[in-house]
Formats: structure tokens, C-alpha cells, sequence
């Protein structure tokens, strides 16, 4: 379940987005607690570019409710609190790296210069150099640095690091790390990439069909699964252990005679099993290869009961 005592920076109820005969969201329920990382997970497709849209205002429901700390997606409230980062970070090629600090200043009533000036300098970026010039992990620099210098409390990042290799990737993302911890921002970031999740991100949120399939704090939906090894069952037909209640399994493959499972709650009993906690990476791989659709049941910290 969602902690009271954890304040919300979205929630949406029934949230639902049509394009024209097709629902990139539909019937979303969902929070995202205020001052964590949450990890925006899903496959091309999924709707987690439209979730973004949705709560900056760029698009509006077509079903159900999103809010941002309890205001309307692109109120002037929610503008003023929010700050959004697509993959392509939109910057002028033609302005130098000065003039984009300059335009966020302009921009924005409550511009903190110093940060956004800070940023650039810890990456021995000249100011007067042209956006044009830069390499993209240069330009991802600056662009963080106009996300940053707007003082949000809430930073959406849908893949801004996808283009960057491997290094500089990990560079940006201790950038993001380091500005949250200083200030408290709640950031969402949408990745691919889910080994680098596991470290930086204390919430996921999962999306799949068009729906919710996993919500919830990290540790605490890994504890709730288990993960199990052991000779398959041949006389239940899909190997899965007779007693075992199909209802929980996210994910079942059997290879040779061997079984490998990921449920949530209780992994069967027996010494000819072998039992452990997945990992991040572990559980949000197994939801999507699951071909298993939401339902509405869909729930906090879980799959669909």
C-alpha cells in the first residue's frame, strides 16, 4: 500500500489517453511519492512518452485524473513547479551556451543562475561555445543545467541519456543524483537501460498494454517476489509445481527438465527448490516478458492481484 506520510508529487485515478481508435493509457492508477527517484519502465509503446505529455501539460486525459502535487497539469502552478527533459533536449544550435542560461533566466521567475552556471563549469564548458558545437553529452549537460537552474520540484527525464555512452551516462546521472540530494527534487526517468535503475532509483513504476503492472517502493516489491529454481513438475503440464497458485506467477520458463519462476509472495516449499529475492533488473524483465495483461486489480507494490 502507499504510505500516508510519504507526500504525493503525481497521482493519477482512471487515468486514461486515446488517440483516435487506440488507448496509449487506460484505466491508470498510480502515485509517485515526492522526493524519490521513481524509474518510469516499460516497453516502445508502452505510453510512458504520453504519461510525460500528460503531466506537463502537453496533452490532456481522455479518461480519469492526473495531478501534480495536487494541481492541473500545465497550471501555471504545475508549470512552475516542473521541469521536463525529452531525449532530443530541445536547444537552440545557434545560441552559445550563455545565451541558453540567459533564455532560461528569462523564462523563469525563480531562475537560480548559480546552479545552472555551476553545472556548466563542473563540465569545462566555455560560455560562449554554440550549442551546435557540443558533443551530446555536452549538450545533456546544458540541458540539465536549464532543468536545474528552474528550481523544480518535480524533473521528468524521458530518455535524455539514452544517446550518451557509458561513461558519460554515469557522469549525468551522478549530476541528477547530486542536484537531488542538495534540493529534494522528485525526479521520474524513463530508461531502458535497467541495470544502472537498481542504484539510483528508490520507486518504479512499470507500465505495459497501455496499463500500470508494477508500482511501488524498490526494496519492498523485490521482497515481496521470489524468484525459484528446480526440476520441473511434468505431470502439471506447464512444469509449475502442482500446489502452487498460478495466479501469482509473473513469469515461468522451463528449459530441459529445469524450472525457473518468478512469483509474488510464497515460493513452494521443499529442499529441491532453490529460493531467492530477485533483483531490480531480475523482476522488471520478468513483467516484460510476461505476456500477461493488466487488470483492474492492478495494485500498489505488485502485480494484479
Amino acid at each position: 500500500m502507499t504510505d500516508p506520510t510519504v507526500p504525493t508529487a503525481l497521482r493519477a485515478t482512471g487515468l486514461g489517453r486515446r488517440f483516435r481508435s487506440r488507448w496509449a493509457l487506460r484505466d491508470c492508477a498510480f502515485t509517485v511519492p515526492a522526493g524519490k527517484i521513481t524509474a518510469l519502465v516499460g516497453p516502445n509503446g508502452a505510453g510512458k512518452s504520453t504519461l510525460f505529455h500528460l503531466a506537463t501539460g502537453l496533452l490532456h486525459p481522455t479518461t480519469g485524473e492526473l495531478s501534480v502535487f495536487g494541481a492541473t497539469p500545465g497550471s501555471d502552478e504545475a508549470r512552475a513547479r516542473t521541469a521536463f527533459l525529452a531525449q532530443d533536449k530541445p536547444l537552440y544550435p545557434r545560441f552559445t551556451v550563455g545565451d541558453t542560461l540567459r533564455f532560461g533566466r528569462e523564462l523563469n521567475d525563480d531562475w537560480d543562475q548559480a546552479a545552472a552556471e555551476r553545472i556548466v563549469r563542473a563540465g569545462d564548458i566555455p560560455f560562449d561555445t554554440r550549442i551546435g558545437t557540443l558533443s551530446q553529452g555536452q549538450a545533456t549537460r546544458v540541458a540539465l543545467a536549464v532543468a536545474f537552474g528552474k528550481r523544480p520540484e518535480l524533473l521528468l527525464l524521458d530518455e535524455p541519456l539514452a544517446d550518451l555512452d557509458p561513461l558519460v551516462r554515469i557522469e549525468a546521472m551522478g549530476l541528477v543524483m547530486e542536484e537531488v540530494a542538495e534540493r529534494g527534487t522528485t525526479v521520474v526517468i524513463s530508461s531502458h537501460i535497467l541495470s544502472e535503475l537498481e542504484s539510483v532509483c528508490d520507486h518504479v513504476l512499470l507500465l505495459k498494454h497501455g496499463g500500470v503492472r508494477l508500482d511501488g517502493d524498490v526494496q519492498r516489491l523485490c521482497e515481496d517476489h521470489v524468484r525459484f529454481t528446480g526440476l520441473a513438475d511434468a505431470s502439471t503440464g506447464d512444469g509449475l509445481p502442482a500446489g502452487l497458485d498460478r495466479g501469482t506467477v509473473v513469469e515461468a520458463t522451463v528449459t530441459g527438465r529445469q524450472l525457473t519462476a518468478f512469483v509474488r509472495g510464497t515460493a513452494p516449499t521443499g529442499d529441491h527448490w532453490i529460493t531467492e529475492t530477485p533483483s531490480l533488473e531480475e523482476l522488471l524483465l520478468a513483467y516484460l516478458r510476461s505476456d500477461d495483461r493488466p487488470t483492474e486489480d492492478t495494485g500498489r507494490d505488485g502485480a494484479a492481484a
